[in-house]
């Protein structure tokens, strides 16, 4: 067999990481689901100083114990340990997985939703085995059935995409939410080299504000805030959800833009997919090669 045959068959690579990746999710032997997952409690919140880095964002300690020994842990969180935490109050609660007979390897999860079963390797596979699939169309079939393949793939998008119902329900929560008065308490910067020797700048406020229960909140936003930079010490209005005080904004009408923007994102990939299957369709019936 040539190369270029051999080329041909790229889609078991894909096709067989997906499927031994699904094999150990359902026989539990993924890294995940060895884990011994517990729940953390944030007991310090260490904000940036005005002027450090917010890469890391906002560093907690956190406590929690490990249930097989009952011995309780009391380590500090930064980026390299999990998740990167944007929100923090003492009280808080977190998902933490490690490894067993490990406890003090913990890594911070945000959200365990669809992250305890350990098939987000395989998830990865089947989409570039799907991509691949439809790049190939072009070449095994015709460029007709490539451009219906390539609608079914944005259609599948469409249909899988969660970001409109997330969307949603933050919006419903904010507009049930509660305004207060924060101040920004410092102001992070991160200096980011490009490829082309030059330099780069962004900056993010730590801002501080207390709920009406009496809880202290520190939230690291990057958005939001007009001239980032030169925020220290202003007063912001803040909206957060009671439930949830990590679900929060500094300008509603940034969030209405962004729902709006994600409407047309996806109206406008439902019309092109839409557009390229009536395409292919009619091009295959009556013969229209466009060449």
């Amino acid at each position: 067999m040539d190369l270029r045959n051999l080329l041909w068959w790229w889609w078991t690579l894909p096709a067989g990481l997906a499927s031994v990746g699904y094999a150990c999710a359902l026989a539990g032997l993924t890294r995940a689901q060895r884990a011994v997952w517990v729940t953390a409690r944030v007991v310090e919140v260490h904000p940036p100083g005005h002027g450090e880095s917010g890469e890391r964002g906002i560093p907690v300690t956190i406590v929690y114990q490990d249930p097989g020994t009952g011995r309780e842990f009391r380590l500090r969180h930064e980026n390299r340990r999990g998740d990167r935490v944007l929100v923090a109050w003492v009280g808080q609660e977190f998902p933490v997985r490690f490894p067993r007979r490990r406890p003090e390897r913990f890594l911070l999860m945000l959200d365990s939703e669809g992250r305890t079963s350990g098939t987000g390797g395989p998830n990865c596979m089947v989409i570039l085995l799907v991509l691949g699939l439809v790049v190939q169309s072009f070449f095994a079939w015709d460029w007709q059935r490539g451009l219906i393949c390539v609608g079914c793939l944005l259609l599948l998008v469409v249909a899988l995409s969660r970001d409109g119902a997330y969307a949603r329900a933050r919006a419903a929560q904010l507009a049930d939410g509660v305004t207060v008065q924060g101040s920004v308490v410092a102001v992070t910067q991160d200096v980011h080299a490009d490829g082309e020797g030059g330099e780069s700048v962004s900056h993010a406020c730590v801002l501080a504000f207390t709920t009406h229960e009496g809880v202290e909140v520190t939230a690291l936003c990057s958005r939001g805030i007009a001239d980032i930079g030169r925020s220290l010490g202003r007063e912001v209005a803040v909206r957060y959800a009671p439930a949830d005080p990590s679900l929060l904004t500094t300008d509603p009408d940034h969030e209405h833009r962004e729902r709006a923007s994600h409407v047309r994102f996806v109206s406008t990939l439902l019309v092109a997919g839409t557009a390229a299957i009536g395409l292919g369709v009619l091009c295959l019936r009556h013969s229209c090669p466009f060449t």
